[in-house]
């Protein structure tokens, strides 16, 4: 008779899924667990935004808290919104000068998995996480404060944060070089 084992225990309450095709730009080494937990949240739509709060009929106002010209959706908080578009458009001066915007979702994946000696891949996961991130914070505080920060400021913390998840992972491989291409 075989023992108890947790392990097999464990397979048969949790089988397995296969691996999805976005997983390597929520989940790499190197990310910062809070940005990639939204990043998560983000990519399955999960995030309570105005949206999705006035479908569940918890409120009535289902435009942007930040700009007020659109519904609050993830692809407009996050990528199409006025305020958004600005914290974008200087990430791209620094690694894809040639890109001005990503208008879907599915195109800034595409962008963060791309990889050029100028912009690694890991450098636009570590970009895309923190200003999603960004983003969302602000949109909380303008949501649940009634405060409004200039994007350029909210750009300043992600440079901030992205030097120093950089730095705190210069002694692995990987990040060896990124400093000098983020700051350039």
């Amino acid at each position: 008779m075989a023992g108890f084992s947790s392990s097999h225990t464990w397979e048969s309450l949790r089988p397995r899924k296969d691996e999805q095709d976005w997983a390597d730009v929520v989940w790499f080494k190197g990310a910062v667990p809070k940005h990639a937990f939204n990043m998560w949240l983000s990519h399955l739509n999960r995030l309570p935004t105005r949206d999705r709060l006035a479908g569940w009929g918890i409120t009535q106002v289902s435009d942007c808290c930040i700009c007020s010209n659109e519904a609050e959706s993830r692809d407009h908080l996050l990528l199409n919104c006025d305020f958004a578009a600005v914290i974008w458009r200087v990430v791209f001066s620094r690694l894809s000068p040639s890109l001005l915007t990503c208008r879907s979702w599915a195109e800034m994946l595409s962008w963060t998995r791309r990889c050029s000696r100028k912009a690694p891949s890991i450098l636009r996961k570590l970009a895309a996480h923190t200003t999603i991130f960004h983003i969302w914070k602000q949109r909380n505080n303008a949501y649940h404060n009634s405060q409004s920060i200039p994007p350029l400021t909210i750009f300043k913390s992600i440079d901030r944060e992205i030097r120093n998840t950089i730095t705190s992972r210069s002694h692995l491989k990987r990040f060896e070089r990124l400093m000098s291409l983020w700051i350039r």
